[in-house]
């Protein structure tokens, strides 16, 4: 397996390997220094009888450090390359090393009552409040959202809204019968007498616009009249059907009872039960509407709505100073404020976000989890071993220096009492 070049590793691995590399040296050296401290007490034993416990602690030392170099070596490859059964544990195991590891961390950290006691120690609302709270923090909440809701905005298929419209159009305003519930609304006016409002601004209407334009009925009635009539006899029967038009208005204005007041709730009464219970009038209608809200005129109609709204939405979602946006600021800013105040709000708030996290740990937590055993699965075997090696390689190498050193003191123990005991 080829280490991976420096350049493609990150500014911590580099700085983990170099770690790595050093500590690599010095277990290697303490294996080298012991191996030379046997060969002096070796050789020199005879003339020094005391070098025996040197020598002693030096085989010690070196088979402790030998016996530490097998077993840290072994778990990320073949020492020497000799595949020995039970090497290479890391590269050979990976796949089952992650699917423990998913196992374990679903089954010890994805527990509902590990999640709900995290939460619940921790102030959740209060601090969003506080972080909300902040200017500079909701105008940022509130620009991300704009920059999200405006490529929202953009991905969706124009024809597609334009189709939505018209489904929601015709299944909401073509497709019902409009008359009868129509009749039973008018019905339900008229029965309380609040379409007089409406007839009274009608007549003052009427009324300020006859006195606004009595030129207009110049000529209305008289022009119809033979050509032998005189000229004054002509504004005389204008001026006549002016006036006569102005006190009508008036006494309709002045007097509740008026008949054309009474022929109006009549009439009005009249149509409200024919619109709920006349076929004829009820086919009309609904002929009249089709003919104003047809296909042609809904699909363009609801290509129009949706271009203005789309065109205004992005230029207010663009704009920081556009009032959409410093509203949605001031609003977010407000629910800051609530939060950090609102010990009640505060609770509620908590106990939302609680049993959301509770229950969505509960249900996915295996999917949750199994995003470490596929990813693990997905990883290169030689790159694995070597990320993990360079995490945790430079304490294993302190593993092999221990094992040096408690091997030599083993080892001297041993001679000692071996020395001690039988001469």
């Amino acid at each position: 397996m080829s280490p991976t070049p420096t350049h493609l590793l990150s500014p911590a691995d580099q700085e983990r390997r170099r770690a790595l590399r050093a500590m690599k040296g010095v277990a290697l050296g303490a294996l080298v220094f012991m191996a030379v401290l046997f060969a002096f007490s070796f050789a020199f034993e005879q003339d020094v009888p005391a070098l025996a416990y040197v020598r002693a602690a030096a085989e010690g030392g070196m088979v402790g450090a030998l016996a530490d170099w097998f077993a840290v070596t072994a778990l990320f490859r073949h020492p020497l390359g000799i595949p020995i059964p039970h090497t290479a544990i890391i590269p050979s195991r990976k796949d089952e090393i992650g699917r423990t590891l998913g196992e374990f961390v679903e089954t010890e950290f994805l527990r509902a009552d590990v999640v709900r006691t995290k939460l619940d120690q921790t102030r959740i609302a209060a601090r969003l409040g506080e972080w909300l709270s902040a200017p500079a923090h909701a105008e940022r909440v509130a620009a991300e959202a704009s920059v999200m809701a405006g490529s929202v905005l953009q991905a969706l298929s124009d024809d597609d809204v334009r189709d939505v419209i018209e489904e929601l159009a015709r299944e909401h305003l073509i497709t019902p019968e409009w008359g009868p519930p129509l009749g039973e609304w008018l019905g339900r006016i008229v029965e309380a007498g609040a379409h007089h409002g409406a007839v009274d601004l009608a007549a003052d209407s009427i009324e300020a616009w006859l006195a606004a334009n009595q030129a207009a009925f110049s000529g209305v009635i008289s022009r119809r009249l033979p050509g032998w009539v005189p000229s004054i006899a002509h504004r005389f029967v204008d001026d006549t059907v002016y006036n006569e038009a102005v006190k009508f208005v008036a006494a309709v204005r002045s007097d509740p009872g008026h008949p054309a007041r009474v022929a109006i709730d009549a009439y009005l009464d009249r149509l409200a039960a024919n619109l709920q219970h006349d076929p004829a009038t009820i086919g009309r209608f609904e002929d009249a509407k089709l003919a104003v809200f047809d296909s042609p005129r809904v699909r363009e109609l609801a290509g129009e709505v949706w271009t203005t709204a789309k065109a205004g939405l992005l230029r207010s979602l663009a704009d920081p100073e556009s009032g959409l946006r410093r509203r949605a600021v001031e609003a977010l800013a407000e629910i800051g404020g609530r939060l950090t105040t609102d010990a009640s709000l505060q609770r509620r708030v908590d106990s939302w976000v609680t049993d959301a996290a509770v229950f969505l740990v509960d249900r996915y937590r295996h999917d949750i989890a199994s995003i470490i055993t596929d990813t693990v699965e997905r990883w290169d075997p030689a790159e694995t071993t070597e990320k993990i090696e360079l995490m945790v390689g430079r304490d294993l190498q302190y593993i092999r220096l221990n094992g040096t050193i408690v091997g030599a003191l083993a080892g001297l123990a041993i001679f000692s009492i071996a020395h001690a005991l039988l001469g």
